[in-house]
């Protein structure tokens, strides 16, 4: 049985669009609070009276407690059902959103940052693992190729939606728009999002890999966001809070390593090809994308001179292009190899990044834009099918597992690459004094290092798609029963 013939037993039916559709609601949710708060600042720094050095926890703070909360999605999915633990996540998350609106102060409106990151971090893994059970092997190329269009579109929508939210509303609306998404998310879930029972054999926790991996992603990311923020943190405390960090993961993979019990993230996953070169090319991009949509606001809005609307309104482009990207993945995700559409992807981010390089000589707003939207179509031909060579290789009951470990790559990949690009943009402005054009062009030179790196792993992809090495693993089953 040829691979198409495969494919057209189980096509993608109006059930399973209905609980992508659902689920996707909880990613758009958490991706789109980690850029949406940025253009917030300057009316947080009014209401609170505090240095923007000071509000800039209030996104620091999610994003470490993302970061935090991610590797634990799998064992709460195994220990407690997938879509419970979805369906508390939300919840916890629209009851995180409400607080921060109603935040008396800025250490409260921190502290409820951190209660939304934790819930935020869970909802993209636990809703991926959902979804893949859903969908099967056979069909989860096609569906995820639409779905993981969310992250894409949320860092470029981010800033956008903040600003017509400011334009018109005060600051609590940034957090309160979620209420109305998290409602319908939960309404809708209980009838088309099917339940997926715990585990028959729980595992217990992992409190040791706990207690070294989640801190030590925090605390890494901190040291290097504390880099970034020079005089904020004093460098020698920022680089010895680096190292502990990385102390802690190193820990965590001897941990893992040797564990008789399940780990929390089992570090053997990378050993398994093509999980390990996969994993590579979503660190990437993440730090690729999220440093970009960290890099080119605060471009617009310093060296360009633009409100946080019209810095909004040229990033869009960039979402625009994951859509028209993700719509041509949909189409041949199933048939064209991994390899294929991955290199094509990251050679169209390098492309659209390139440009980048050269902001010191004023770039014209219609060349960012277009640069914006080949990035776009690239970062969708890149995310959608390395996620597809994971899902449709793995054995269901691993799921949860391997989706928390793809979105913690990815996470971690935006929250480092972000806080690296920082430190780059910091000294690179000391280094040009009061030419910032030519700094931020000098940092982008290492986005487009991200991409030479990601393109150097991603020649080892598989060269077949999915569907493809399935069938033939399977006529090599059933012609070895045949010979004995």
């Amino acid at each position: 049985m040829s691979g198409a013939e495969v494919r057209a037993a189980r096509p993608v039916d109006a059930a399973l669009w209905r609980t992508a559709f659902v689920l996707v609601l909880g990613t758009f949710m958490a991706t789109l609070d980690s850029t949406i708060v940025a253009v917030g600042i300057d009316a947080l720094v009014d209401r609170f009276d505090a240095s923007v050095t000071d509000i800039q926890w209030v996104s620091t703070a999610y994003l470490l407690a993302v970061v935090a909360a991610v590797p634990t999605s799998g064992w709460l999915a195994d220990r407690f059902g997938g879509r419970r633990t979805w369906l508390v996540a939300v919840a916890v998350f629209l009851l995180g959103s409400v607080l921060c609106a109603l935040a008396w102060s800025l250490p409260s409106l921190i502290a409820f940052r951190v209660l939304q990151g934790l819930a935020g971090g869970l909802l993209p893994p636990t809703g991926q693992a959902l979804l893949g059970r859903a969908a099967g092997r056979d069909r989860i190329g096609r569906v995820i190729s639409v779905v993981g269009m969310v992250p894409l579109l949320s860092p470029a929508l981010g800033p956008l939606v903040g600003g017509s939210i400011l334009a018109v509303a005060d600051w609590p609306w940034l957090f309160y728009v979620n209420v109305p998404i998290g409602v319908v998310a939960l309404l809708l879930a209980r009838r088309h999002v099917p339940v997926v029972p715990p585990a028959e054999r729980r595992s217990p926790f992992d409190f040791r890999g706990a207690a070294l991996l989640s801190p030590g992603l925090a605390v890494l990311v901190f040291g290097l966001t504390g880099i970034g923020h020079g005089r904020a943190i004093p460098p020698a405390v920022a680089v010895a809070t680096v190292l502990v960090g990385l102390g802690m993961l190193v820990g965590f993979v001897v941990h893992g390593l040797r564990t008789r019990r399940t780990p929390l993230i089992d570090p053997r996953l990378f050993a398994r090809p093509p999980f390990g070169v996969a994993a590579l090319a979503l660190v990437v991009l993440g730090a690729s994308v999220f440093g970009t949509m960290f890099l080119l606001p605060l471009y617009l809005q310093t060296g360009g001179s633009l409100s946080p609307w019209e810095a909004g309104l040229l990033l869009a482009p960039q979402g625009l292009g994951a859509a028209a990207g993700s719509v041509l993945v949909n189409r041949v995700v199933d048939a064209v190899a991994p390899r294929t559409l991955v290199l094509t992807g990251i050679a169209l981010v390098a492309v659209g990044t390139a440009p980048f390089t050269q902001l010191g000589h004023a770039l014209p707003d219609s060349v960012i834009a277009l640069s914006l939207l080949v990035r776009g179509v690239g970062a969708a031909m890149i995310g959608a099918p390395v996620m597809n060579i994971v899902y449709s290789r793995i054995e269901p009951a691993r799921l949860p597992q391997a989706a928390g470990a793809l979105n913690m790559l990815g996470t971690v990949g935006g929250s480092i690459g972000t806080a690296v690009l920082a430190v780059v943009l910091q000294q690179r402005l000391t280094a040009r004094g009061p030419d910032i054009p030519l700094a931020f062009a000098d940092t982008f030179w290492w986005v487009l290092g991200f991409a030479l790196v990601a393109a150097a792993g991603a020649t080892r992809l598989p060269r077949r798609h999915p569907a493809e090495s399935t069938v033939d693993r399977q006529h090599d089953d059933e012609k070895g029963s045949a010979d004995a």
